[in-house]
């Protein structure tokens, strides 16, 4: 079993939820072809799509350069491995024409996204933007490296249902894998506001942030052209892990998240959207109506499930198609907590806790109508 028990290291976009039939197929995808790793596609005037390999079950991210005129713009970097790294060294002999990098914007901390920004600002002389809580929790995490799990999370993982062995073979690893994957970042940044206007590309982009998957990430806009970089808020095929870990145990990222689809839903339906992984994309509005419905599902299932007392770890069964190892065990593991904390926040279930474990029972029938409501006030 792994040993990161901060936000994961590994794609955190696990594609291991159970989804509707055909998710994801109702979409306009404009383009036909997939660049290979290293290589661009000009996907709109002056928009170039890269991507680059991830060693998970998840294997590409998508990346994003923006002709500036006199320079580039990089959007996110890609995982710190040697093999993204030499894929770099490509697309700066090859693609940028010897032109210099004017700005590098991460949407978001997680490694697949931030992974390289540290490597990139010291071989461009670039500034690094990212909101102010995905760096500062970055450079945090960066700090934490032991080779013993602190017992606070062992405690968390036994509260939500960790079998003797699964505990065990956790705390028979180390901590703090997050320094691993990301290259230091740079002592300063610039940062990125909700609201914020930035104008790289040759267009002017509006930045919308929202929380739930990360603490504070990044989406950016352009009205005049239509154009969404969604980076991990928005995914047309895969959803995006909202999970509770030991850093924050009793938080309600799912609450968080439903707030952020929200946010999206008044963008145009022919909005071209330029997501993180997978393809890009056309149609905001079906898209996120499909990722809540399927959290809602999720919802209304471990409502039922939970008449008899439940931990979060039993509550996979309802919540996931496939067993989970690895990884997607704790990634599981804290999707299943979110769930359960957004029932518990709201008087649908209530907590019990016993010798360190604790269960959920329902106290009160979830009703679906009020994930909209609570919006609407």
């Amino acid at each position: 079993m792994p040993n990161d028990v901060n936000p994961p290291q590994e794609a955190e976009i696990a594609s291991y939820h159970r989804p509707a039939r055909g998710e994801g197929e109702r979409l306009d995808y404009p383009f036909e072809d997939i660049p290979e790793f290293g290589e661009t596609q000009e996907i709109a005037e002056g928009i170039h799509w890269l991507t680059m390999p991830l060693p998970f079950s998840l294997k590409a991210i998508n990346l994003y350069l923006f002709d500036d005129g006199d320079g580039w713009t990089i959007l996110d970097s890609g995982l710190n491995t040697s093999m993204v790294r030499d894929h770099w060294d490509k697309v700066f002999d090859k693609l940028l024409d010897g032109k210099p990098v004017n700005r590098i914007v991460i949407t978001h901390m997680h490694p697949d996204h931030s992974g390289l920004a540290g490597w990139l600002v010291e071989r461009t002389g670039a500034p690094l933007h990212m909101t102010r809580a995905e760096f500062l929790t970055a450079r945090t995490l960066l700090l934490e490296k032991s080779e013993t799990v602190p017992q606070k999370a062992l405690a968390f993982y036994k509260r939500a249902g960790f079998p003797a062995m699964a505990l065990e073979a956790f705390a028979a690893h180390g901590y703090g894998n997050f320094a691993k994957a990301v290259w230091e970042l740079p002592q300063g940044y610039r940062r990125m506001r909700h609201g914020d206007r930035l104008d790289f590309g040759g267009r002017k982009w509006r930045v919308i942030t929202g929380s739930g998957h990360s603490p504070e990430h990044a989406s950016l806009f352009c009205e005049d052209d239509k154009i969404l970089i969604s980076g991990d808020q928005l995914l047309p095929r895969i959803t995006s892990n909202v999970s509770v870990y030991p850093t924050e145990p009793y938080g309600d990222p799912l609450g968080e998240w439903f707030a952020s689809l929200y946010a999206l839903e008044h963008l145009p339906a022919d909005t071209l959207v330029l997501p993180s992984h997978n393809e890009p994309f056309r149609n905001v509005q079906q898209r996120t109506g499909d990722i809540r419905a399927a959290h809602i599902r999720r919802l209304v299932a471990l409502s039922e499930l939970c008449v008899e007392p439940k931990t979060a770890v039993e509550g996979f069964p309802v919540l996931f198609r496939r067993k989970l190892s690895g990884m997607d065990y704790i990634m599981g593991t804290g999707e299943a907590i979110a769930h359960m904390h957004y029932l518990e926040k709201r008087g649908n279930v209530e907590r019990l806790s016993d010798g360190g474990v604790d269960r959920f029972r329902t106290i009160a029938d979830f009703d679906p109508e009020s994930v909209a409501e609570e919006f609407d006030k």
